[in-house]
Order: C-alpha cells, then sequence, then structure tokens
C-alpha cells in the first residue's frame, strides 16, 4: 500500500518525532537521537537488561516531547520559548540560580518598561504557573507514549523528568533512588549531549562534576566520568540514525495501518497543542482534506496519503516561537520567514525512514500556491499534483473558521466566500475547493462544461492519453504516480465508454476536450 508507510517500525515513528521535538528545545536536529545513544551506551555500561534497554530507548526519545504542552506558557512569560529552554542547558536549574536564569528571560524581546512589568507580575505569581507546567509537560508525554502503545514502563520514568536527585526537582519532588535508573541515565545523556557538542568530553564531565550529587546520581556521574571516551566515542562522526536504531532486536515492532493512523492522530494533537489558537486544526484539515480527496478522482492509496499528511502537515510549527504563533499583531519580517519554515521542518520530520518521507514530501506542500505565490519553494501549478491542491484548500478553510490571535473565527458563509475569492485570484485549485466546499457541507454549484462526469484533472490526462503520452510520461508531467494514471485512465475509459486511444482521442475532439484542456492549463 503506497500511501500507508508499510512496514514502519514504532521505533522509527518516535525517533522521527523526537526530530521536532528538537525544534521546540530550540536544539540542532538530532540532539535528542544523539542523547538516546548516549542513554543506551550507559545502559549498557550499567549492565541494565534488554528490556530495560528498550524502555531506555523510548523515555529518552520522549522525555522533552511535552515541551510543546507549556510552550504557550513559556511563550508568555519568557518570549521565545525555543530560546529559553536552549539556554536552561547551561544552568543549574535550582534555587537562586534558577530563579535568576528566569528573572533574566522573563519578559524577553520586550521594551525595558515592559519587562519591569512583567518581572513584578511574575514575582507575584508567574514562577509558580510556570513550575506548574512542568507538570503538564510530564502528562503530555505520557499520555503519548500510552497512545502509542508502549507500557507503564516508559509512561512511568516519563513523570520524572524534572525530577532532582537531591530532592529538589518537581512535581513530586523524588530522591535518590526513588527516581527510576532509566531516568536518571536520560538526565545524565541529555545535558552531556550538549555539553560534549559544545566543548567536549571534558566540559561535559566538568559539568556533571559541579552537579554530582544535586541534580545527578553520583554513581552514576563516576561510572561515566571514568568511562567518557568510550561513551563518547565517535558520537559527532556517527550517523545517529543508524547507529541509534540498528541492530537492536527489541525495536523491530512494526506498526499495522490502524496503528499508523492512530500514531499519526497524536502527532497532530501534539502539534497542534503548542498554541491555544490551533487546537484541532490538523485533525480537522486531514478529515476536510480525506473526504475532498475522495470526491475529485483521488483513489483510495492516494485518499490514504492526504489524510496523513494532513494529519502531521503543521508538525513543523513546533520549530517555531510560541511567541509569534501567539502574537496578536501584525508580524515582523522576520517573524513572517520564520512562520515561512513551517512546511519544510515538516518534511525533514518525516524525511526518515523512507516509509513516511510520501507524508513528509506532501504535507510540505500545503502552503503552496498554483500561481507560484506559496511557500517555502514558490511552486507552480505544473508542480502541485491534486493531493496537495486537496490539502491547501482543507487548510485554508479550516484556518477561516478557527480563532487566530489577530482575528476571531469567521463564519461558514465567510470562509466560502474567502477560499473561492482564492481560485479567482489563482491561487488555489477550483476542483480541490469546491470539493472542499462540498465536504463542508455547502452546497456547491457543480461544473457541467465537462462531458461524461469527467473531472479536470481527468480531462487533463485525457488529452494528453489522446496525443499519444504513456502513462510515465504523464506521471512526470503531472507530478503523480504512474499508478495514479493509471486508475484515472481506468475511470476515463469507463465514464466515457471507449477502449482505446484512438477512440478516446476521438471523443476527446468531438467534444473540444482539446483546447478546453489546454486553455484552463
Amino acid at each position: 500500500m503506497t500511501a500507508a508507510g508499510e512496514g514502519v517500525r514504532l521505533a522509527e515513528l518516535v525517533a522521527a518525532l523526537s526530530l521536532a521535538t528538537d525544534l521546540g528545545l530550540g536544539q540542532p536536529q538530532e540532539h535528542v537521537i544523539r542523547q538516546t545513544l548516549i542513554a543506551m551506551r550507559v545502559a549498557e555500561l550499567e549492565g541494565l537488561s534488554d528490556e530495560e534497554r528498550v524502555a531506555i530507548f523510548y523515555v529518552s526519545l520522549l522525555a522533552w516531547v511535552g515541551c510543546v504542552a507549556d510552550a504557550h506558557e513559556m511563550g508568555k512569560w519568557f518570549g521565545d520559548d525555543m530560546q529559553v529552554r536552549a539556554d536552561s542547558y547551561l544552568v543549574d536549574m535550582t534555587g537562586v540560580p534558577m530563579m535568576r536564569f528566569m528573572l533574566g528571560h522573563v519578559g524577553g524581546g520586550g521594551s525595558p518598561v515592559q519587562r519591569l512589568t512583567m518581572i513584578g507580575r511574575f514575582l507575584a505569581g508567574g514562577s509558580n504557573e510556570v513550575r506548574a507546567s512542568m507538570a503538564s509537560h510530564c502528562e503530555a508525554s505520557g499520555d503519548l507514549s500510552l497512545r502509542l502503545g508502549l507500557g507503564a514502563d516508559v509512561r512511568d520514568p516519563l513523570q520524572q523528568a524534572f525530577e532532582r536527585w537531591d530532592g529538589k526537582g518537581s512535581p513530586a519532588r523524588l530522591h535518590g533512588d526513588e527516581i527510576a535508573r532509566i531516568m536518571r541515565i536520560v538526565h545524565i545523556a541529555n545535558d552531556v549531549e550538549m555539553l560534549h557538542r559544545l566543548g567536549g568530553a571534558d566540559a561535559a564531565c566538568e559539568m556533571l562534576r559541579s552537579r554530582r550529587g544535586t541534580e545527578f546520581d553520583p554513581a552514576l556521574v563516576d561510572a561515566f566520568c571514568g568511562n567518557a571516551d568510550d561513551v563518547l566515542a565517535s558520537l559527532g562522526e556517527a550517523d545517529g540514525w543508524d547507529a541509534l536504531i540498528s541492530g537492536h532486536e527489541g525495536l523491530d515492532r512494526k506498526l499495522t495501518e490502524p496503528e499508523l493512523d492512530v500514531a499519526l492522530e497524536a502527532f497532530a494533537d501534539y502539534a497542534d497543542v503548542k498554541s491555544p489558537y490551533m487546537l484541532g486544526h490538523s485533525r480537522g484539515v486531514a478529515a476536510l482534506a480525506a473526504a475532498a480527496a475522495g470526491t475529485v478522482g483521488l483513489p483510495g492509496d492516494d485518499v490514504t496519503l492526504v489524510r496523513r499528511a494532513g494529519l502531521v502537515h503543521d508538525v513543523g510549527t513546533i520549530g517555531v516561537s510560541a511567541s509569534i504563533l501567539d502574537k496578536p499583531g501584525p508580524l515582523t519580517v522576520a517573524e513572517r520567514e520564520r512562520i515561512r519554515t513551517h512546511p519544510y521542518l515538516t518534511s525533514r520530520t518525516f524525511s526518515r525512514p523512507a516509509a513516511l518521507g510520501a507524508i513528509g514530501q506532501l504535507a510540505a506542500l500545503h502552503h503552496e500556491r498554483m500561481d507560484g505565490s506559496g511557500y517555502p519553494s514558490g511552486l507552480t501549478a505544473e508542480a502541485l499534483p491534486m493531493t496537495a491542491r486537496v490539502i491547501a484548500a482543507a487548510d485554508v478553510y479550516h484556518a477561516l473558521l478557527e480563532p487566530r490571535p489577530y482575528r476571531p473565527p469567521l463564519s461558514r458563509e465567510q470562509a466560502r466566500d474567502l477560499v473561492s475569492a482564492e481560485v479567482t485570484a489563482g491561487r488555489l485549485d477550483g476542483d480541490a475547493v469546491r470539493a472542499v466546499l462540498d465536504a463542508a457541507g455547502h452546497r456547491v454549484r457543480r461544473r457541467t462544461d465537462h462531458p461524461a462526469g469527467l473531472t479536470a484533472r481527468e480531462v487533463e490526462i485525457l488529452v494528453l492519453l489522446a496525443r499519444g503520452r504513456t502513462k510515465q510520461q504523464i506521471a512526470q508531467q503531472l507530478s503523480i504516480s504512474a499508478k495514479t494514471v493509471n486508475t484515472h485512465a481506468e475511470h476515463i475509459y469507463g465514464k466515457i465508454g471507449v477502449t482505446s486511444r484512438g477512440a478516446a482521442a476521438l471523443f476527446a475532439m468531438r467534444h473540444g476536450l482539446v483546447s478546453v484542456a489546454e486553455l484552463d492549463n
């Protein structure tokens, strides 16, 4: 099944999600993967069982996935939530150093007067709100692990992401061995990855020793520093993805088709929770686009692909600061450019494994436009398959019905009129918009200029077939698969009642479709 990403392993899907987590943490790509590779090596050094090593793999990859759950609160107090997370790696986050760090970041990006006001509000109660948001982070991570079919051996340690060896962490203030050994190892691996990347093994060990017995388990610090060269060997040179996943039998579980759907729905919710204005957006776009795809002649595999790409199309927004997503006023040029990167970030997140590549590539096209005015690549109609056109139309329509920080939600009639205006302006595909509006319950006037119930896409393919193009050539010209062309051809021949190219050519000429198709395209 080409649209399904058949044979995707759960381990690969969670590793792909960690690439989005890197964005939310303000870290370079594969930070979490390298962190997990370090954790797995420490686990081996400590003699953990095979089952414990499988658990530590998932705990490490999911430990910080909840960063999107408190992004709104972090953005409210600190401005750029991603920057404050990145800076926090260099600070022992407890007591006076933690308060000094927070006060230094409160009101980030504001004027001196605004910052003073925010500091006063933060001291009056904002610090408690930030601490409470850490609990939501842990809850979100645990919830996602269960939705991915992982058990309590993964969920329970995830609740301890912000605990400390000295008992001064949160939310439960666990102390010492009360913290799962798996999470104690992940705590060390997380900070070590960043310090090693910046300053090498010596810098990593210096940091660990300075927090030995406070933030970190002293026995694990001693074990790591005594074997640092071996644990960190070739870390910067290895392909983190291959080194992490290959060769671990316990990570070979493949997802069924329904399980992959459930996982991608979880990813949709994970992306949308970053901003209160986006809640439910990805699921809504996916459902609307899939319904529309079924009415424009797309085969079943493509309908499945549309739904799955719709679910994850906004995962890249995790790499955009919450202060930008939730900004009530006009965006600056720099902020607009940051927004324009999110489709690319989505494609990067789902670039591996290859089985997810088709989903990521299609998802990345949702802001491209027929006239080339879209982003990130400025593609034009010739490069946009109908699958992409349908998702783009569904995304625009559904977004108009939702509140945004700069406007209230629009009515269904207003949304219909605005999305139709995009067709008139040449930015959205007419057939895709009509199908979306139909799926949304609007009464849509059907086109009657194509005979035999042919769609615009079917007319396009019919004319190319009539002109003697092979199915492979048509696929390349229209940026669709040869299988999709073949399915369209079968539908076309059935609708017009012919069985050969010559008869199809006569039908096209008799009904004036050659000129229609060439003028429309």
